[in-house]
């Protein structure tokens, strides 16, 4: 690996490294010396980016900064609602490129938060997967381009649970010897959407007696949760400490890397299947430097070589022509399609939005 590489969700920290170089990149792909644009306010020779842990790396930093003359400023968020407070409270002006998820993105869209891209100015979108050609969060890829892709499982340590969970029920008819041996995430809608998947209901639910129930069954649950964490069960985990997480597949496979003890397993009543995007919000200070920065990690090559190092699934099809056959056909990073049909997409919940808020917030502070 030629950098290290963390977590998806990993903990908040701050990248910046210098520019230099040339104004041209790989296999037939050029990109334009990088102008300033017009009325933009700033360091006009930075692009910041606000993304998750695990999305950039110090060799697709410093190839970019290569070809572009561009110093990069990354800032790490660890939520979509986090990342949207931000933006929305006026703090988050300087960044010309924001990485929201699939639902952030209709939630973003429909507050007028994002710009609608120019797809002249865009390369490379006729190699995404067919499914991302024209997604259900954002048709037609109006105002966001996928840069990865994954589900949401549960990772296992195969000492503590010798046969692997196949469902999410798996932790409620384990509850009493799993106590404090269980982490899920320090998110309200993957966290209460596994319960409401658990029940037969959709992640997406509006129904005010199913979000209830989700919540109950959640309550039963809690002696064997040792902890609410997106991010914070890699490294116990690969040590042995913890029983069961859940856990995002690009993470899994990570952790698999450093303890061949660990396996992970999609629910068998399915689970979320994440997409999250590039997108460029509407106070975007440098939409030259943000076109480059998509066009960038459009190239095939470059798409495959942060599949590789940083271990999430490309929506580009070329790159993953270009991957070795062991990524290529991991079953963890690339699902079969016949689970990807029982996953679901989390999608904004409308009106049922403070049930949810507020059902989590007596969850986690109980």
């Amino acid at each position: 690996m030629a950098a290290a590489a963390f977590s998806r969700r990993d903990f908040l920290r701050r990248t910046s490294i210098a520019a230099a170089g040339l104004a041209m990149t790989g296999c037939g792909w050029r990109l334009a010396q990088v102008r300033p644009s017009p009325g933009s306010v700033g360091d006009r020779t930075k692009l910041y980016i606000y993304t998750w842990a695990g999305y950039t790396d110090e060799e697709l930093i410093s190839r970019f900064q290569q070809a572009t003359g561009l110093s990069v400023v990354v800032d790490i968020f660890d939520s979509n609602e986090v990342m949207l407070a931000k933006l929305q409270a006026g703090g988050g002006s300087q960044y010309s490129i924001i990485y929201p998820s699939d639902y952030m993105v209709r939630q973003m869209r429909e507050r007028g938060l994002l710009r609608e891209l120019d797809r002249d100015r865009l390369l490379g979108l006729k190699d995404l997967l067919e499914p991302y050609q024209n997604p259900s969060y954002d048709p037609n890829n109006v105002h966001s381009v996928p840069a990865s892709w994954g589900t949401t499982g549960l990772i296992y340590n195969r000492r503590r649970v010798p046969e692997p969970p196949k469902d999410w029920g798996f932790l409620w008819d384990n509850r009493d010897r799993l106590k404090r041996q269980v982490t899920l995430f320090n998110d309200q809608r993957e966290t209460m959407g596994l319960a409401l998947r658990r029940l037969g209901y959709s992640y997406n639910s509006q129904d005010p007696e199913q979000i209830r129930q989700a919540y109950e069954a959640l309550k039963e649950l809690r002696p064997a949760i040792a902890q609410f964490t997106t991010d914070g069960w890699k490294d116990r985990m690969v040590a042995g400490d913890l029983s069961i997480a859940m856990g995002y597949s690009a993470d899994a496979i990570e952790a698999i890397e450093e303890n061949d003890q660990l396996g992970y397993t999609i629910p068998a009543s399915g689970s979320s299947l994440w997409t999250d995007t590039m997108a460029v919000p509407i106070s975007a200070p440098n939409l030259e430097a943000a076109y480059a920065w998509i066009n960038f990690t459009l190239q095939p090559e470059v798409a495959a070589g942060m599949t590789a190092r940083l271990k999430f699934a490309t929506a580009n099809q070329r790159a993953i022509d270009l991957l070795p056959p062991d990524l290529a056909q991991n079953p963890s990073l690339f699902p079969s399609q016949a689970i990807l049909d029982r996953c679901e997409g989390i999608a904004p919940v409308g009106a049922a939005t403070p049930l949810y808020d507020r059902y989590w917030t007596q969850l986690t502070s109980g």
